[in-house]
């Protein structure tokens, strides 16, 4: 496979591995997943390009950063990764309704 390729297996597939990325990702107030509280809204794939699609608790989260930057890690680290954006939304808010 050459260097920045792409590999063998459905969108599903890599979607996946994203997941299980995400799964990792704690809110470090909470000491729940990111996924599980129910703030990542979106996944988007293209090639190696990963766009997370998610929002905070709260648009005052201090640890905002924290977390954006531990999804980046935990999800480039995917040999297959080229890129990785995490796009903060607002809208629909989150609420405690929200946990899975």
């Amino acid at each position: 496979m050459s260097c920045g390729a792409v590999p063998a297996g459905s969108l599903e597939d890599r979607q996946n591995q994203v997941y299980r990325k995400l799964v990792g990702v704690m809110d470090p107030e909470l000491g729940l997943s990111i996924v599980k509280l129910g703030l990542v809204y979106d996944l988007g794939i293209t090639e190696g390009d990963v766009v997370v699609t998610m929002t905070m608790t709260t648009p005052a989260c201090p640890l905002g950063d924290l977390i954006t930057r531990e999804i980046e890690d935990r999800v480039g680290a995917l040999g297959w990764v080229t890129s990785v954006a995490v796009r903060i939304v607002w809208e629909p808010r989150w609420t405690p309704a929200m946990i899975r």
